[in-house]
């Protein structure tokens, strides 16, 4: 079986081809479906091998309609890159180190999400692109009135508009303000629609309806973290779910020293803010349901501070909504773990 290593870009893609024969056959073709077709659609069937961005899934999608096996795989996976110099980074050099790790298996294959949860992600990145500009939009209003000693009462972002139109501004800086405060109507308007949109996505989907049955976690929420694992079997507990979502602490330790920082913010970034979004909702919650979940985040948070026991909590909050989605159950308020130590004694 012909190796393949594809170095995929937004434009233009290095292919280096291992064949039977012991040949190699480069090439520098446009990434496009109908130039992957050309190029690769009469060849045998073969291995190919492709790091994981932002067109992979497209890429692989289209090889495999051409009957080729593909493997998307972890671009930071170091042995991947082996054979190739630090010094000399050319993506001729990148697509025959990924044909070689293709034939000698030194890559580590990337999970590649289900055309489902895709689109949800792709949902989800554009009603976050909106709420960011209606914030980026309310603060410089905001900013703008207050160079002249005006300012607009708190509440929510979807209110500000009343509230701003509450108030008697000078025709000069209403007029200074006039374009913003056009475009935050049809700007509430997507969002309200996107928002609409992933309720009802989250109340067809047993598993997310089940999700948002947890304090502080709502629609966006639990379509984030079911959009984001994917699938709950790739995961063998809460603590790597924690990790993936870059939730655990840093640490530095060799030999007696042991050191731990802050959390290391890796994987999904859209993830661990609305999570951490979620633990401070619970924790300003007068909700009987999340008495138990405060009283232990206000614990923590007497001794190491509201900021670490925020994050803690989201922490925990990502191991519940783990085990409902693993279990198949929803969430018991009175339902409490047993401490570890107590189980250690017991046993």
């Amino acid at each position: 079986m012909e190796h393949i290593g594809i170095d995929v870009h937004k434009k233009e893609s290095q292919l280096c081809i291992l064949t039977d024969a012991c040949d190699v056959i480069e090439r520098r073709i446009r990434t496009e479906r109908a130039r992957f077709a050309a190029v690769l659609g009469d060849r045998p069937p073969a291995r190919v091998l492709l790091e994981a961005s932002t067109e992979s899934e497209w890429v692989a999608g289209c090889l495999e309609q051409l009957g080729h096996t593909v493997v998307v795989a972890d671009p930071n996976y170091a042995p991947m890159y082996g054979p190739r110099s630090r010094r000399v980074k050319t993506d001729r050099r990148d697509a025959r180190a990924l044909a070689e790790a293709c034939r000698l298996g030194a890559y580590r294959p990337a999970h590649r999400t289900s055309p489902a949860h895709r689109q949800l992600r792709a949902e989800l990145a554009v009603r976050d692109a909106l709420v960011t500009t209606r914030t980026r939009y309310i603060s410089l209003i905001g900013a703008v009135l207050r160079r002249d000693g005006l300012r607009i009462g708190s509440g929510s972002a979807s209110g500000f508009l009343r509230r701003l139109d509450a108030m008697v501004l000078p025709p000069p800086l209403a007029a200074t303000v006039a374009p913003l405060r056009a475009l935050l109507a049809p700007l509430n308007e997507q969002i309200a629609a996107a928002e609409a949109r992933l309720a009802a996505g989250v109340d067809a989907d047993p598993v997310m309806r089940r999700l948002d049955t947890v304090p502080g976690v709502g629609p966006v929420t639990a379509a984030t973290f079911v959009a984001t694992l994917d699938t709950v079997a790739r995961f063998a507990g809460p603590h790597p779910v924690a990790a993936y979502l870059g939730l655990i602490p840093s640490e530095w330790s060799s030999g007696e020293r042991q050191q731990r920082g802050a959390i290391t913010k890796v994987g999904h970034r859209r993830a661990r803010r609305v999570l951490v979004q979620a633990a401070w909702s619970l924790l300003r919650t007068r909700s009987p349901d999340a008495a138990a979940l405060r009283a232990w985040a206000q614990q923590l948070a007497a001794r190491r501070g509201k900021q670490i026991a925020a994050v803690a909590l989201a922490r925990r909050i990502a191991g519940i909504l783990y085990a409902l989605w693993r279990d198949g159950t929803v969430y018991e308020p009175t339902r409490r773990r047993e401490p570890r130590r107590a189980s250690r004694k017991a046993a």
